[in-house]
Parts: structure tokens; sequence; C-alpha cells
């Protein structure tokens, strides 16, 4: 019987041996390791840790972005007990510094000379902190005292494993279901950031709920090319943990740029991705039809119609009209085939976990033969609670329980959640732990949802998020956002309006489609970001705000908008790591703006 994600681990190594595991693009190159490369680095790495003093139940902090020395870190760290804590790399020094120091961290590991600088300013006020160990040593020389490389990390677990060759073993069978595997820090949007303590019966329940699903989602012979970051609890557990429970091979993107060729050049059956991933492919296939003369552009809306008719045959399990099957059989090969093609024209299916994603956008994908899964999860819960079932699903819920998870809904609409799935609490944070419990042991999500008759879960806002209206009206921004985003000139949208007498939006413009826009309406321009200042131009954006509002209740539509110039991103805050809007830092960066959207009482967009 396998008890923790080690026993996984060592079992199929067993079994699959010199099959390919995993893979990473690194300067255009893939660099590979079969089972046996996988199991014996990460041993290694382990047992060089075990050399530099680390014991059952240390904290090891791991900042990089996704490579193979991650993964052998992940799993040579949980071989020998210890607790791994991931830090995005994206993260500034004051938010690392925090993460190493809360969580008593004794070995940073970073990724290159960027990472160890701000390693460096967390170790002068992390003082269980002993070692940093850098991959990539590039332009940082002479290394300090405290510094090592990763390689030589290696070395000593290396030299470990010929003086004592079953170390790694006997520490690894130490380990059992309720000791931690990883300290996994939320966003810390509203204070500073809680540490989800994740045990290995967290991660073994998430394995045998997956399993359990029949159709199972996926088999041995499949493949993905992941590009989330594995510091995500998503990827990680869903990714990596699955993956490897299953005995898949995961070939790693170089970067969020190379997504669509690497994906072309390795052809996966399925994709690990977001909501916001799935909105950009549907936009800028929506915005390159456009390009087109008009009779095509007429063939792409009718075979879009078409295709959701055959997906909603698909979803309520009916037989298909011949006449209906004819016209697809057309459309597919005018239209759905392409996009199929371009993920590598073997996708079985994909996932857009974490935010709401527009039933046209699911349409569009499943029509190409592509299955968009969605679910509902988090941090807390290890992932997911709930999902889609290949073989039973609703578009617009986010499916059902997972085996052995319980999901009910409070009085109040939020969703609460037990099972051997949830945390124990937040590490070093007794009171965030007795706050997020209800007296008989449920977890509260924080999130809003409903169940249909039909019994599958629905995601309607976060409970935090949810806007009353000075009017008394409850709105949930999610809803309208996503409607203003399945309109490609609208690649993000933030709705505003808690305690409002109206809403009001902010809202990221795509400069390409703007240009095109300007050109068919012959507005000049000398560069396509002048055109969110031209009144003009502003004339049509009115007039797309317009079209999406008709859509929506009265006490819904968006009054007034400002257009956010700079695109939001990771890199400068609003975003997650996975493309999810962080509203509230959103609406403190811009909340001189938002406060303009309500000076009197003129309305912008009726």
């Amino acid at each position: 019987m396998e008890k923790t994600i080690n026993d996984v681990f060592r079992n199929r190594v067993k079994k699959y041996g010199d099959r390919l595991a995993i893979e990473k693009k690194r300067k255009g190159a893939w660099e590979q390791a079969t089972w046996n490369q996988y199991y014996g680095r990460a041993r290694a790495a382990g047992l060089g840790m075990i050399a530099l003093g680390v014991k059952k139940g240390d904290r090891i902090s791991l900042m990089s972005e996704n490579r193979l020395e991650w993964l052998y870190t992940d799993m040579g760290a949980l071989g020998i007990g210890a607790c791994v804590v991931p830090i995005y790399p994206t993260l500034i020094a004051e938010e690392v510094e925090y993460i190493v120091s809360h969580s008593e961290s004794k070995l940073l590991i970073v990724e290159n000379k960027t990472q160890y600088e701000k390693a460096l300013a967390a170790l002068k006020k992390c003082p269980r902190l002993q070692t940093i160990i850098i991959i990539d040593t590039e332009d940082i020389s002479p290394l300090p005292k405290f510094a090592m490389t990763f390689n030589d990390m290696m070395e000593l677990g290396k030299a470990a494993y010929n003086e004592d060759a079953g170390l790694f073993e006997r520490l690894s069978d130490d380990v059992g279901l309720d000791d931690l595997a990883t300290i996994v820090y939320t966003s810390g949007t509203t204070g500073p950031p809680k540490g989800a303590m994740i045990s290995h019966k967290n991660i073994m329940a998430q394995m045998l709920a997956l399993s359990k699903v029949t159709p199972p989602y996926a088999y041995d012979t499949d493949s993905t090319v992941p590009f989330l970051p594995l510091s995500h609890v998503f990827e990680r557990i869903a990714g990596h943990f699955f993956g490897m429970y299953v005995g898949i091979t995961s070939s790693y993107a170089e970067s969020m740029d190379t997504i669509v060729q690497d994906i072309q050049e390795k052809r996966p059956t399925m994709i690990l991705a977001v909501p916001r991933v799935c909105e950009k492919v549907f936009q800028r296939i929506t915005m390159q039809v456009k390009e087109e003369p008009l009779w095509k552009q007429k063939v792409f809306f009718w075979g879009q119609k078409v295709g959701a008719g055959i997906s909603e045959y698909r979803e309520m399990k009916k037989k298909i009209p011949l006449g209906l099957r004819l016209k697809y059989a057309i459309a597919y090969r005018m239209i759905f085939r392409k996009l199929q093609m371009a993920l590598g024209g073997r996708v079985k299916w994909m996932t857009a976990s974490g935010a709401p994603t527009a039933k046209e956008i699911i349409h569009f994908f499943n029509a190409a033969g592509i299955m968009v899964i969605e679910g509902y999860g988090m941090t807390e819960l290890t992932a997911p609670a709930t999902m889609s079932n290949l073989a039973d699903y609703r578009i617009g819920t986010v499916g059902k329980a997972l085996p052995g998870f319980e999901v009910k809904i409070a009085n109040d609409g939020e969703i609460l959640v037990k099972g051997d799935n949830v945390i124990s609490g937040y590490w070093r944070q007794e009171e965030a732990t007795r706050e997020s419990f209800t007296g008989d042991g449920y977890f509260q999500t924080g999130d809003i949802g409903m169940f249909t008759d039909e019994g599958f879960l629905v995601i309607t806002d976060r409970k935090k998020d949810l806007i009353i209206t000075s009017g008394g009206k409850n709105v949930a921004p999610q809803n309208i956002e996503n409607l203003f985003k399945s309109d490609p000139l609208f690649t993000q949208c933030i709705v505003i309006g808690d305690r409002r007498k109206y809403l009001a939006a902010l809202v990221n413009i795509d400069l390409m489609l703007a240009a095109k826009l300007a050109d068919e309406r012959k507005i000049a321009y000398n560069d396509p970001a002048q055109l969110l200042d031209m009144p003009e131009f502003l004339a049509v954006v009115d007039e797309h705000v317009a079209e999406r509002n008709n859509h929506l209740a009265k006490y819904e539509t968006i009054k007034k908008y400002k257009i956010i110039k700079r695109e939001f991103s990771k890199e400068t805050g609003e975003l997650t790591a996975t493309l999810k809007v962080r509203r509230k830092i959103v609406q403190e960066m811009y909340k001189d703006v938002i406060e303009s959207m309500y000076e009197g009482e003129e309305l912008k967009v009726g």
C-alpha cells in the first residue's frame, strides 16, 4: 500500500525504469530524465541536504522557475522527511524574507543571481537559515562560506549514497501520513501571507480521489506540457504529483512565451491551464478572423454557432441530429481543426480552473474535440475539491465533489469543505486556523456557491468580493468581468461598486485590435497607444461597453469605466502566478482613478 508520495515515487520508478519521465526545455534544447535518473538525482539532492544538517521535519525553501532541479529538490526533500516551502521567484526581497523567516527554513535553494540577491537580504534577518544553494551560479563569484552550488550539494549526496546505499530508502520509509510535506504561503492580499500546512495525507487523499473518477483523467500513455508554476499548488498537486501517480510524461515548457511552440513540438494529450490562457487563445483567434474577408467572418460565426450546438448535445448526452452532424463536419474542417492542430493535434482535455470561464469559450474548445474541465479548489484544500467529470459535466459549473470529499453550502451561501484533503491549519498562526473552521470541522472557503438540482456546484463569487450596491443589490463581479472579457477588445476587466450607487470598471484594451478598429473607422494615429486618449476611439470603446451592457440586468450594467493603459501583469503585482487578478491590490493601486469615476452624477455609458 502506498501511504505517502514517497511510496508512489519509488513504485513508479520500479515500474517504468528507463522510460522518459520528465524533461524541460532550456535555451532551445530538452534536458531529460528517465524514471531511474529522476530517482537517482532526487536521492542525491535529498542526501546532500542530510549532509548539510537537514533533519526530518526541517523546512527547505525553494525559489526558482520550473526546471528539473526544482523537481529533484522537491522529491529529494520529501524523501528525507523534510518540508518544502515553495517561493514564487517574482516575489520581492521583503516577501522572500518573511516566508523564509516565518517558516524557519534551514536551507534556501535559489535559481540564479537575481534570486540569490534576494536571498542575501533574507539571510541577515533569518537566524535559522544556514545555507543558500544556487542552481545557476553564472556571474556569482566567489561564493561566500554560507553558499554552495546545487551541483556541489548533489556531490555530497552521491558521496553519502556510496557510504550507505540504503539511507535514503530508510529515511523515506520513516515518513508518515501526518508528516508535513509542504507549507504553501497564500498570496496575502489582506495582510501577511499565511502558510497552509499540507501533509502527505492531504496529498494522498487527492491522488486517491482523482484516481477514482471514471473515466480516469489520465493514463500512463498520456503526456503533458506544463507551463504553470510549480510553486502553485494546482500545478504541483494536479500536475506534478498526480502525473507521477499515473505515470505520465511531463515536458516542461521553456517559458510562457514559448508555450504554443513547445506544445506543437511535443503534441501532449492533456494540458493543465487556467481560464486566462483559454481566453487569450480564443481572443487571438477571434482577432485573426476579424482580419479576414467578410464572407470568411460569416463562415466563422456560423461555425461557432454549429459548434456550440454540438457542444450542448454532447453535454446533455443527446443524439445529435443528422443535419447538425453534417454542418459540424464542415465546420470542423474549416474552423475547429485549426485549433486542435495549433495545440499539437492530440489534446483530449485541458483544465480551466481557478476562475470562471465564459460558456462561449468552453463551447468553442469542446467543438474542437478539447474537453474543457472546470474545477474548484484552493491551497487549503490541496488543490481541487470538485471537478468536471469527462463523462458527466455541466458547463458553467465546477462539477461534483471528488470521491471522499464533503462539500456543502452554509446558510449564508459560503462553500464549506471537509475531508482528508483539507489542511490541518496555518503554520504558526493558531488564531487564523481557528477562524477558518466551523465548529464541526468544515473549512470555510470564503467562496459563495450553490448546487444545481443535479448536484453540480456553481461558484457565484468570493464572499469578500461580493458587491452590495448602496441600493441593496447583490452583484457577483466575476460574472460581469467574464462577459466583458469575452469581447476581444477587453483583455482585463475589474468591476467596482461595493456600497456605491452604480457599477464602474477598470479595463485593459488590446492594442492590436484597437489599431484594427481605428483603421476601419479611418481614425488617424501614429502609435496604437495614442488611441486610448483619442475621443474618436473612446467612442468606439463606448460602443463595445454598451453592447456588453445589453446582456446585463440594469443594476449590473457598467455606468462608467476607465482604461488602465498599462497591461495588468505578475511583475507589477496585479496578477497572481496563475494570472488571476489580485482584486484588492488593483483597487488600492488605482484608488484615485476609481474615486474619479464616482465624482458627480453624470454617467459615461448609459
